[in-house]
């Protein structure tokens, strides 16, 4: 099974469970270890939202992640809780309003087509801003292959922490800068000088609230991850799919150059008038959710479980699965594993055609309208109390990215020629179901879905 997870389609080792036993929610027992897998929407609803207060990240979910996430917010409960060309730009981006300054990682050197060996992500790079994206990406991959093993994980790393070597380079990347804004916030107090809050960066703000450059380092990582990754993944499989089919481009295209022209600075409003640009982009979000799959643990005493939703197992063909009427019971500490882009591929939800990219599914009144009354069945940014607080940010950010894109390309095609050896999807996918069959490239996930080897194009603009 572990070895099927690093060779078959994204997340299909689990859809192939659902389907054997005609179910959307099932008990993985290994080595008397009960792990719950689910792609119930009703249970996602409960897990984040209706039943939140019964659920936490978990104490085994913590070590897998500590060395790495550290005390940042997607390692933490409760208070401490409360407190390549797209992953550089979305970095650039976001080290703005992170640093407060532009870490300008565009204008180092690009991977070189048909010369690039594979990365932990996508493509490898050898810069200094190689060393760190690979370490930050192996870290990822680390992480991941702990879940994949389970509570045992620690078994396989018992003469040394697999993530010691990585989390050494993104920390020497990070305390850099850490220490750089305690020391401007000494000076500062020494001198009685106050900035004003306008001014300040995300940096300067966690500098403000504690001392601890460990807790600090911990929260800018965390974010880095979420401005990075997330918004590097939307971006490429929305070039993904403009390359796949150019008539969507091509009405991509015209709504852009229709409210915001050739040229010239692009507002806030424009960017609320483009509906086919979210149609778009919630379609890409659909069926690739940057997160594709997430892990709780129930707390102490447990919990149950809702059923599923009668109208859909009333709803089901012969040939798709019903949910099972029951309600589901979890002792305390036991985790489950729910799995979003397979709820959001759910032709029960979804309709026959869930396997199909067709953006007018978010501006067609029918269609639209089963995602108005179960907003559970899409949930690219989470849901409930630790909704991502920067969807709109993400949304917004792209948009933008993907207007500037258009204003001055019209033509995307896929390069599989340039693509890193071992990379390119296996013939075999060519005669499963769904999605696989015609997918051009190789969806993986580590923490965050990424395309294996990269997303290589050639981009260009007609001659007019």
């Amino acid at each position: 099974m572990l070895r099927a997870f690093k060779t078959s389609y994204i997340l299909d080792v689990y859809l192939q469970l659902f389907e054997e036993y005609q179910c959307t929610t099932l008990n993985t027992r290994i080595l008397w270890t009960d792990h719950i897998i689910s792609m119930d929407q009703e249970h996602i609803k409960f897990i984040l939202s209706t039943g939140f207060e019964h659920f936490w990240r978990g104490r085994w979910q913590k070590e897998r992640m500590e060395r790495f996430l550290g005390q940042g917010i997607f390692n933490r409960d409760d208070e401490m809780w409360r407190m390549d060309l797209y992953s550089r730009f979305a970095l650039d981006a976001a080290s703005e309003f992170l640093f407060g300054q532009n870490l300008d990682t565009l204008s180092a050197t690009l991977p070189v087509a048909g010369k690039t060996k594979m990365g932990p992500k996508g493509s490898a790079t050898e810069d200094p801003w190689g060393s760190f994206a690979s370490a930050f990406e192996m870290a990822q991959q680390v992480i991941t292959a702990r879940s994949r093993v389970g509570y045992f994980w620690p078994l396989f790393e018992l003469f040394r922490d697999k993530n010691a070597p990585n989390a050494e380079v993104v920390h020497r990347w990070l305390d850099p800068l850490v220490k750089s804004a305690l020391s401007e916030k000494e000076k500062m107090e020494k001198a009685g000088i106050c900035s004003p809050v306008t001014e300040k960066n995300f940096l300067q703000h966690l500098a403000e609230s504690t001392d601890d450059p460990i807790i600090i380092r911990d929260q800018l990582l965390s974010l880095l991850l979420a401005a990075r990754d997330t918004t590097a993944c939307l971006l490429t499989y929305v070039t993904y799919f403009m390359a796949i089919y150019p008539e969507i481009t091509k009405r991509l295209r015209s709504e852009v150059l229709e409210h915001c022209g050739t040229s010239g600075s692009v507002t806030y409003e424009q960017l609320r008038n483009l509906k086919y640009m979210r149609a778009v982009i919630n379609e890409t979000l659909r069926l690739y959710p940057p997160v594709p799959l997430n892990v709780r643990e129930s707390r102490a005493g447990g919990c149950t479980l809702s059923p599923s939703d009668s109208t859909y197992r009333a709803s089901c063909d012969a040939d798709v699965m019903a949910d099972d009427p029951r309600p589901l019971h979890m002792p305390g500490s036991t985790a489950i594993t729910f799995l979003p882009l397979l709820t959001q591929r759910n032709k029960i939800l979804w309709g026959s055609d869930a396997d199909v990219f067709d953006p007018d599914r978010w501006l067609e009144g029918e269609r639209l309208s089963r995602f108005v009354a179960n907003p559970m069945m899409f949930t690219p940014f989470s849901a409930g109390p630790r909704i991502c607080l920067g969807q709109n940010y993400a949304y917004n950010e792209a948009s933008f990215f993907l207007v500037r894109l258009l204003q001055q390309f019209d033509t995307f095609s896929l390069a599989p020629e340039a693509q890193p050896s071992g990379s390119l999807p296996p013939l075999e996918w060519k005669r499963r179901k769904g999605r696989q069959v015609e997918e051009k490239i190789w969806p993986a996930a580590a923490l965050t879905l990424f395309v294996k080897g990269g997303l290589w194009v050639r981009i260009a603009r007609e001659a007019h």
